[in-house]
């Protein structure tokens, strides 16, 4: 990835505007260029390879709807031949379309036996004040970017709770961090006993995964992701349709560690701490029932309503340990509930918060790099949905309506003096759009990020 964008002053240029500069554009160009597009019946909008008057190619085109837009020019590098091309854009814009560049390279090929795929182009940016920069910003964006669609798509034979816990002594080792786990029984030992409760089936011992990294001496940030390996559903099983693409349910995980390692490279002064309940959802003789009552870390009673609704029981441990040290802000990811995907769709993440100002905050800078976040609401009179007759709460409701709601109010019984954010991910591309292919997706991890840096820089 590190040698497909640069800082340097030559190549072919490639020149790329919005559409709506297109027509001054083409009336400033000579008459060749002008007659091979008119010849080739460009519209306006997309790629042109344009030659000179020997054949050779002399420029490219490339013209987008929004050239602020970060994903605007992410399948221009798989459009290119090899080669070098040096980039002619507006300054405001040169940070989208490297970011886009470098997210289009992306390709999951790990069980893919013939790799020859054609080389592909290096987009150069010219070196003047600044750039420099930006390509190595870029460069960290897309590798966290890829990070995370890596261990969403790994199938979870290879991404089992030792799989995440050996990602995050991976990262941990790469920028002076440190891993400690609690694993299995430990778990019990040790005082989280929903975590166990969910991952005791499967013959991948459950654990808790606790990474750390920065001066302590720095306010606390502490991340906690869902890694739930794959999920059958336990004994409320999935149907087939539904269980397929269950690898991604670890999908909070990647995200976190994603977004660990950006604040990592990036040297945030923030003392971060991240926690990842890592289990697999499995049936076996001694799995978790309908019905049981499991008593959590903080100390609250649960009934059982239904085994799908695992991964809030897994993070609520991890959220109780979470609020333990005080930090200033706890922010957890997770894919959590289809009703959020009905209710924003598939390519918009949705999120809740405790803090209004921490709320805007997110969203405007989700606006401002293309990493669009939605707040939702907790609406406590939705709290009495989790009444049970025999302990303090159920999982889940009995009513299927508000779910993204009512499982973030289920959490916030877990976390209740510190400012918390609280991520309902779908983690995964369902159709392929520009610099998206199908398969693993980030979501909200460069929001949190820029809205981290300017908050704690």
């Amino acid at each position: 990835m590190n040698n497909l964008l640069n800082a340097e002053n030559s190549g072919t240029p490639l020149i790329i505007i919005e559409k709506s500069a297109y027509p001054e554009w083409f009336e400033s160009q000579e008459k060749h260029s002008q007659t091979w597009l008119s010849n080739t019946q460009f519209k306006g909008r997309g790629l042109s390879l344009i030659p000179n008057n020997q054949g050779e190619l002399s420029q490219v085109l490339f013209v987008v709807a929004d050239a602020s837009d970060y994903f605007a020019c992410g399948d221009l590098i798989k459009q290119l031949p090899q080669g070098q091309y040096l980039l002619q854009a507006e300054s405001e814009h040169v940070e989208a379309i490297s970011f886009g560049w470098l997210v289009g390279a992306y390709q999951f090929d790990r069980y893919i036996s013939d790799k020859s795929e054609k080389a592909l182009a290096t987009l150069a940016i010219n070196n003047v004040k600044g750039n420099i920069k930006i390509v190595a910003n870029a460069i960290k964006f897309a590798q966290a970017t890829a990070l995370t669609r890596d261990l969403i798509n790994t199938p979870a034979a290879d991404m089992m709770p030792e799989d995440i816990a050996q990602a995050s002594l991976s990262l941990a080792e790469q920028f002076g961090g440190e891993v400690k786990q609690i694993i299995g029984d430990d778990l019990l030992v040790q005082n989280y006993p929903t975590i166990h409760a969910v991952g005791r089936a499967s013959i991948h011992t459950p654990r808790l995964v606790d990474l750390t990294w920065g001066d302590s001496k720095n306010p606390q940030v502490t991340l906690v992701g869902k890694g739930v390996c794959f999920d059958s559903g336990g004994l409320d099983m999935k149907p087939a349709a539904g269980m397929r693409n269950m690898k991604k349910d670890m999908g909070g995980a990647a995200h976190v560690l994603g977004l660990a390692q950006l604040i990592m490279a990036f040297n945030l002064p923030i003392n971060l701490r991240v926690l990842i309940p890592a289990v697999e959802n499995a049936v076996s003789s001694n799995a978790l029932r309908p019905g049981d009552v499991v008593t959590t870390r903080k100390g609250l009673t649960v009934e059982i309503h239904n085994t799908d609704a695992e991964g809030r029981l897994v993070l609520c441990d991890a959220l109780a340990e979470a609020e333990n040290d005080e930090p200033e802000l706890i922010i957890d990811f997770a894919t959590l509930t289809g009703a959020m995907r009905v209710a924003l769709g598939t390519e918009l993440a949705g999120f809740f918060s405790t803090n209004d100002q921490v709320a805007a905050d997110i969203t405007a800078a989700g606006l401002k790099n293309s990493d669009p976040v939605w707040r939702m609401p907790l609406h406590k009179p939705y709290d009495d949905l989790f009444n049970s007759t025999i302990a303090d709460m159920t999982n889940c409701p009995t009513q299927p309506f508000g779910g993204a709601i009512t499982a973030a109010l289920y959490l916030q019984r877990f976390v209740e003096k510190t400012d918390w954010v609280h991520f309902d991910v779908m983690a995964f591309n369902v159709r392929h759009l520009s610099g998206r292919p199908l398969g693993g997706e980030s979501f909200g991890i460069r929001a949190v990020f820029d809205y981290l840096e300017t908050r704690f820089k």
